[in-house]
């Protein structure tokens, strides 16, 4: 009787969910992006919005809720009802280094969430001050090996995609490196073009100004192929790191269990939004690199970046103990 029970409550839990998805979206849906407006996660976020909007005819809305270095977001959309209103932009920072750093996060980056369309991001770049007079990857390596010194760099922060990425580099290189972190990465920009510290490892999105102004020599990119408008500088895999093929992406998520016809919609929707050409346009404005993904595809590269990530991000851990 027990078993029948169970099996009667399964039944028609699925049939209200199901009842629910066709009616989607009834009420106005809301994106979290976890991070302060202005960003790159913001942006996207609200790209995805205006398009869903004018999709269903329903109000889709960007609350902005920092904290944690996104874990605060992640961790309240992961634990709220899978009834299709409310989602989170997820990302490298939040889904595949956070979990890996702070194994106190609360949350599994892919079984506790459902991952529904992948947004893309910018790509890393390295930069130097010009002052420095090293123009490529082996010459920052030989300058490090020759003078036998360990060298001083940038990122926006412990644990961001930009730290990893330089610590993979000095680990294949063999060079030694020391992290500046800084909170937000204007900041460590600028000390690199003052020659306070030797490189940077930044998005592309923040140090295009100054390697616009001449002020940076920028190194390489962790880019797929080179950038359309920057042929000039070279990609990691390029350069003899194959490995670092990399951006700071972002994606959409939802709680675990989110019904399968309303992840197949906006993912539909949300391929079309950026295939826009104005939107093309204003991505290609910060080199955000977008890629088509079903929620399948997704889900295993959310969960190959938390694998790909995982030596570098402990490394990290064992020399900040």
């Amino acid at each position: 009787m027990k078993l029948l029970a169970t099996i009667i409550a399964l039944l028609l839990s699925a049939a209200v969910s199901a009842a629910n998805a066709e009616d989607w979206p009834a009420r106005p849906v809301r994106i979290i992006a976890p991070f302060a407006p202005g960003g790159t996660a913001d942006t996207l976020g609200r790209i995805a919005a205006e398009h869903l909007s004018e999709s269903f005819k329903q109000q889709f809305f960007v609350e902005n809720r920092a904290g944690a270095g996104g874990v605060t977001a992640s961790l309240a959309v992961a634990r709220m009802d899978p009834d299709g209103y409310n989602f989170v932009v997820s990302g490298i920072a939040t889904h595949a280094i956070a979990p890996i750093i702070n194994p106190n996060t609360g949350y599994d980056p892919v079984n506790d969430f459902t991952h529904v369309a992948y947004f893309g991001g910018p790509p890393i770049v390295f930069i130097v001050p010009t002052a420095l007079g090293v123009k490529s990857l082996s010459e920052l390596v030989n300058y490090a090996k020759t003078r036998n010194e360990t060298l001083t760099f940038a990122s926006p922060g412990t644990g961001t995609s930009g730290h990893l990425v330089a610590e993979y580099f000095a680990q294949k290189s063999g060079i030694r490196i020391e992290h500046v972190p800084y909170r937000g990465a204007a900041p460590g920009v600028l000390d690199v073009v003052a020659g306070h510290l030797r490189f940077g490892s930044m998005t592309w999105t923040t140090a295009a100004g100054q390697i616009a102004a001449g002020t940076v020599v920028p190194l390489a990119v962790s880019a797929p192929a080179r950038l359309a408008d920057f042929p000039a500088i070279p990609t990691f895999k390029e350069a003899g790191y194959p490995e670092l093929v990399s951006t700071t992406w972002f994606a959409l998520s939802g709680p675990a269990r989110v019904p399968k016809d309303i992840v197949g919609k906006i993912n539909g929707e949300v391929i079309k939004a950026l295939a826009k050409p104005d939107v093309q346009t204003r991505l290609k404005v910060e080199q955000v690199l977008t890629e088509p993904m079903t929620p399948e595809e997704l889900t295993q590269f959310v969960a190959a970046e938390f694998a790909r990530w995982r030596p570098v991000a402990e490394q990290i851990q064992l020399k900040a103990n």
